[in-house]
């Protein structure tokens, strides 16, 4: 597919941030990872000692890693062959199923050709396949990337630890705070919601047409197939098994999943809209590019466009998370179909995500940080400073500061720095009290730093 012929953005204009993900959520991945279930069931039944596929392992130990090498060496030109199985099935599991048969033909394993999907219903390839391809994107490339994104904040953080800035609260001038301290904030959040991410299971579910071996059971009523399903799940799979389902899982750890995921991409879209508002305050300036245009028509324009791209990605991907999480725990009776043709579109909100976090990563790196702008704006807010006045006078007994303050302060007059001390001239307080507010000013009244803090 030519990328300019891309429906998508995600296939298109976006296809070297997202490209990766095709080894997890493409049609030839469910494909690959379908088989590998189905060849990892395959040799799990071989060690039962109540079927006769136990017989043919003992004798042909080199066989595992034969029949394993039908995934490992998975291609394009084999998903090809399912595809055109499917067209004559009509059912995309079932394709699987023929085209292992094929494989095992090669194999010399006609004999034992009917063990491949063996009491099962497509939902126990799907609810497994599914799954573990979504364990893996977590692993290998969402986690690293949210890692790596908070990494990059944390070193901000603690790089603009020392840097004071006037806070605002509803818009307005308010008691003076650090952008390293600021940006923690994020960083913070965001390690909490990542550690909450990182212990959601990824669950499973593998027991026949409706949840209860009945197929299994009555093939051979002598095995423990809870036993067996459980360990095969975990131990080939590395996923939970649901131990009550119908004929589809139940979708509720994945659900929340995608909801931990949605509150991630929620703080990250509170902090796009942070950096893009300092920046229009001037806070920050942008690295400009050789070569670079802001605005076809005004060319002194350097936008924030990465903080722009970042925050209308996660806006699409938390509006696909939540209809995926509201949508798939839900199904009529013991199964309908819905969950599957939704359940395709799970690397669509991760894709996006994906997108966000490198223009992100794009944005940061390009900030420079105008120190002039903040200390201006600091000394611009001298009223900042009568919150730390009134608290020294309360803790003093001085009658009625507040009020004293809020008289001084909400004026129409702009307060500045001979506003203060002149206000501090006609106290009646002890004169060390006097030099200890003296001392404060918008640009040392920030509290405890991060370098306190930690």
């Amino acid at each position: 597919m030519d990328a300019l012929n891309a429906i998508s953005p995600i296939d298109g204009r976006y296809r070297s941030k997202t490209e990766s993900l095709a080894a997890y959520f493409s049609e030839s991945a469910l494909i690959r990872y379908r088989v590998r279930v189905e060849i990892e069931y395959f040799i799990a039944l071989g060690q039962l000692p109540e079927l006769p596929l136990h017989a043919l392992f003992t004798s042909r130990p080199e066989l595992v890693e034969k029949l394993r090498d039908i995934y490992r060496n998975f291609t394009d030109a084999d998903a090809l062959q399912v595809k055109e199985i499917e067209k004559t099935t009509n059912h995309d599991v079932k394709a699987v199923e023929y085209f292992i048969k094929q494989r095992f033909d090669e194999l010399q394993l006609q004999p034992y050709k009917e063990f491949i999907h063996f009491g099962l219903t497509s939902q126990d390839i799907n609810n497994t396949s599914v799954p573990l391809s979504l364990k893996e994107c977590h692993e290998r490339e969402l986690m690293p990337r949210y890692r790596e994104l908070l990494n990059t904040l944390e070193e901000r953080a603690r790089q603009w630890a020392d840097i004071p800035m006037l806070a605002h609260t509803h818009g307005q001038p308010a008691s003076p705070t650090t952008l390293g301290k600021e940006i923690m904030v994020f960083a913070y959040r965001l390690r909490r919601q990542l550690d909450t991410l990182d212990q959601i299971q990824f669950c499973a579910k593998f027991g026949g047409a409706t949840g209860n071996f009945n197929a299994h059971l009555a093939a051979y009523p002598s095995v423990d197939w809870l036993s067996f399903a459980n360990g095969f799940v975990a131990n080939h799979l590395g996923l939970e098994r649901l131990q009550y389902t119908t004929q589809i899982e139940n979708y509720d750890f994945l659900a929340a999943y995608l909801d931990n995921c949605k509150r991630v991409n929620t703080i990250l879209i509170d902090l796009c809209r942070d950096i893009w508002t300092y920046i229009s305050m001037e806070y920050f300036k942008q690295q400009i590019k050789a070569g670079e245009v802001g605005s076809s028509a005004m060319p002194h324009k350097v936008n924030p466009i990465d903080f722009e791209n970042a925050e209308g990605n996660l806006g699409l991907a938390n509006a696909i998370l939540e209809h995926l999480s509201r949508k798939l725990p839900i199904s009529r009776l013991q199964r309908d179909l819905t969950d599957s043709t939704v359940s395709r579109n799970l690397g669509v909100p991760i894709a996006h995500t994906l997108i966000s976090i490198a223009s992100l990563q794009k944005g940061l790196g390009k900030l420079l940080l105008n120190q002039q702008a903040l200390y201006n704006d600091l000394e611009n807010n001298w009223a900042v400073v009568a919150e730390a006045i009134q608290t020294i006078l309360r803790s003093v007994g001085y009658p009625n500061p507040y009020e004293a303050l809020k008289q001084l302060t909400r004026t129409n007059q702009h307060v500045t720095a001979q506003t203060i001390a002149d206000f501090v001239e006609t106290l009646d307080v002890d004169p060390a009290v006097k030099e200890r507010i003296r001392a404060i000013t918008p640009h040392n009244y920030v509290g405890y730093t991060l370098n306190n803090i930690n």
